[in-house]
């Protein structure tokens, strides 16, 4: 009987969305994170009798047809790009960003990561690293006997060092955007990085061009709203229950019949 094979589909799609939801609510106080919603799609439909067929010489046609889906899978899990709420630190290495835009961060093996993730840190030489230890592009060093910093909101570090009263320019922060935003690659530490379809990055300078601008002392929150994940989980569970009586369902149909034979 179809009516299995279409309600296993159901389960399954179901499955993957409370898998999503779950990822959302487990993230929900992770730095910069953006969360995903489950997209799906109907299957192929067999035509048991197809629409417009002719039912007679005179040229009649099939009004509407017969067809049967096959079920549902899920096409994509975007993710939302949208803004999140910045919250204060009074920690000076903290930056949020206001609009649009990624700090570049620079892996390991040589490839440039991009995040919203501003919670940074100074390592052993006075680079501005992420809490992994990765670098922050373009890379800016503070003298050890630096004090004061000052990051603006077009992304100036300055910072007093030693006997001086007047600040010191170190460097400029640069931000990366890109034309669809949604097409990067997640891989985790709160790191995306470019795809094709995501688009080759824009760079430049906070506040200029359409980027967004700096908040020093602060960190974007996610974007997970708690009521709207609960809400959804609660949709996709029902879902899955009664997909799972129409198995319960089909099986006792089945069971019949061959009590029947």
């Amino acid at each position: 009987m179809q009516a299995l094979h279409i309600a296993s589909t159901g389960m399954m799609a179901q499955e993957l969305n409370v898998e999503v939801i779950s990822n959302n609510i487990a993230n929900q106080r992770t730095t910069g994170f953006k969360r995903q919603r489950a997209s799906f799609q109907d299957l192929l439909y067999p035509n048991q009798r197809r629409v417009g067929s002719e039912t007679s010489e005179s040229g009649t046609l099939v009004p509407t047809g017969v067809q049967v889906g096959s079920g549902v899978r899920t096409a994509a899990t975007p993710r939302i790009m949208s803004q999140g709420n910045l919250e204060g630190t009074e920690k000076k290495l903290d930056i949020a960003i206001r609009g649009e835009g990624f700090f570049q961060i620079q892996l390991p093996d040589g490839r440039t990561a991009y995040t919203r993730d501003g919670s940074f840190e100074l390592d052993a030489n006075g680079t501005l690293v992420t809490v992994d230890g990765y670098t922050v592009e373009p890379n800016i060093t503070f003298p050890n006997d630096g004090r004061d910093i000052t990051i603006n909101a077009e992304g100036v570090v300055s910072v007093i060092a030693g006997t001086n009263t007047e600040p010191d320019q170190l460097g400029q922060l640069q931000m990366a955007r890109f034309v669809n935003k949604a097409g990067l690659e997640a891989i985790g530490d709160n790191l995306y990085l470019e795809t094709p379809s995501s688009g080759a990055p824009q760079v430049g300078n906070p506040n200029d061009d359409g980027f967004g601008g700096l908040l020093q002392g602060y960190l974007e929150l996610s974007n997970v709203n708690a009521v709207t994940e609960i809400s959804d989980l609660i949709a996709a569970q029902r879902a899955y229950e009664l997909n799972s009586r129409v198995i319960k369902a089909a099986d006792e149909m089945l069971s019949s019949a061959n009590q029947i034979r």
